[in-house]
């Protein structure tokens, strides 16, 4: 197996890990005494529904919105699809019939919520005084100032009427079971789509401070909100009584999907962890220094060995108009780091099939992407400046394609290094 064929069976193998169709079933709950009322948003939720539809032995309806090109073909479940990561009107709309949905049931009744990463600008229900022009706007800024998913879902529970717990609050007394993909370093249930059944341990102070850290500046009504809207429902709250969220899909567990790939192939696996962030070319930096000390030193292992890692990493947009995401972002970053470096070859990609907003998942680097790209007059650093990977990637084909893959557990980076210098 060529290096190039090694990495990509270890993608596959993460992606393979998460699909719906295999970490739905096993988590589904008994059927109710009363209604069962399917919600669901995020990148992985129409596969979800898929799943979801074809194990359920009993009657069932509801709304599931995912985005544009990611959904499956269901016979009882409406999939509605919508814009990612800039929220649009069709994600509006879906939030609204979905907090609808969950409203005036009993206690005899079950909410089922299919949660993925992705959720936060499909869910794009504003609260009372922002227009979704405003919500769009914040999304922006937020996607450029480098914040990490944390604090950016921080601020977007916030500025919503269904985010951080409250449609918890608006389907109670109903019993709630959340079966949730993670994305979202150390799988926190509150974060991943801005946590719509959890409840929510930040402030709008948390919120406002975010905002300051990266100097973003807000419309006056949307401050205004921030600063006076109702918090939203914290731990303790009797709405989270009857709510039972439950991980069904996690980075780490697709880390480790990959490095058994790997040992298979009689190559050493290091995982280096599943929740990294950081500036995606900073990362990219760290990443090369370790690969370096494996091939000159042998440490932290032995070549053949493959580093592992998961998370995601973001990318301050210092210049408008270039195109890319974090992995490709990381993986230049790393190549010009390398510089030619023999013996070393990566991939980085995002599991849900896209990296930012591309329509690539990622890219690889080969002991010769600078050679190449020198030979096609295409100048590695000049793209890192103008915050444009993509165009690097897409002259020397070493884009990577998968198309949407209908899951979503974060970025997966893999660092082979093939024998000592």
């Amino acid at each position: 197996m060529s290096p190039e064929e090694l990495l990509k069976a270890m993608f596959k193998a993460g992606v393979d890990a998460a699909l719906p169709s295999l970490c739905v079933p096993p988590h589904l709950p008994e059927r109710p005494k009363g209604r069962t009322v399917i919600i669901g948003a995020g990148k992985a939720s129409g596969a979800m529904a898929k799943a979801l539809e074809d194990a359920w032995d009993g009657p069932l309806d509801g709304v599931v919105v995912t985005r544009y090109g990611y959904r499956l073909p269901t016979e009882r479940l409406e999939v509605v699809e919508a814009a990612h990561p800039v929220p649009d009107a069709a994600g509006r709309e879906a939030a609204q019939r979905i907090f609808k949905a969950v409203q005036g049931l009993t206690e005899d009744d079950l909410v089922l919520a299919l949660i993925s990463g992705g959720g936060s600008a499909l869910l794009a229900a504003p609260a009372e005084g922002i227009s979704l022009e405003d919500k769009q706007a914040v999304n922006k800024a937020l996607l450029a100032s480098g914040a990490t998913i944390s604090e950016m879902n921080t601020v977007r529970k916030h500025l919503s009427a269904i985010k951080g717990g409250q449609l918890a609050r608006a389907a109670y007394p109903a019993k709630v079971v959340a079966l949730m993909i993670s994305d979202v370093p150390g799988d926190d249930a509150s974060i991943i789509a801005s946590g719509p059944t959890v409840p929510d341990p930040s402030t709008n102070a948390d919120a406002i401070a975010i905002v300051e850290k990266y100097g973003i500046d807000l419309p006056a009504n949307v401050r205004q909100v921030l600063e006076t809207i109702e918090e939203t429902p914290k731990p303790g709250d009797k709405c989270f009584d009857r709510v039972e969220n439950i991980m069904i899909a996690t980075p780490q567990a697709s880390l480790e999907a990959a490095a058994a790939v790997a040992r298979e192939a009689g190559v050493t696996p290091v995982i280096l962890g599943d929740s990294i962030e950081g500036e995606s070319r900073d990362v990219g930096l760290v990443h090369a220094g370790i690969a370096r000390q494996c091939a000159m030193r042998g440490q932290p292992a032995e070549p053949p060995c493959v580093l592992i890692s998961g998370g995601e990493t973001t990318v301050t947009i210092k210049t408008k108009g270039g195109k890319g995401g974090p992995n490709t972002d990381f993986l230049l970053s790393m190549a010009i780091a390398l510089d030619g470096a023999p013996n070393i070859y990566a991939l980085a990609g995002d599991t849900d099939g896209v990296d930012g907003s591309e329509d690539n998942a990622g890219a690889l680097i080969y002991p010769d992407t600078l050679k190449r790209a020198e030979a096609a007059g295409i100048n590695a650093k000049a793209h890192q400046a103008k915050n444009d990977p993509y165009t690097f990637f897409k002259g020397i084909g070493d884009l990577l394609e998968t198309g949407p893959t209908m899951t979503n557990v974060n970025d997966l980076r893999l660092v082979l290094i093939t024998q000592r210098d």
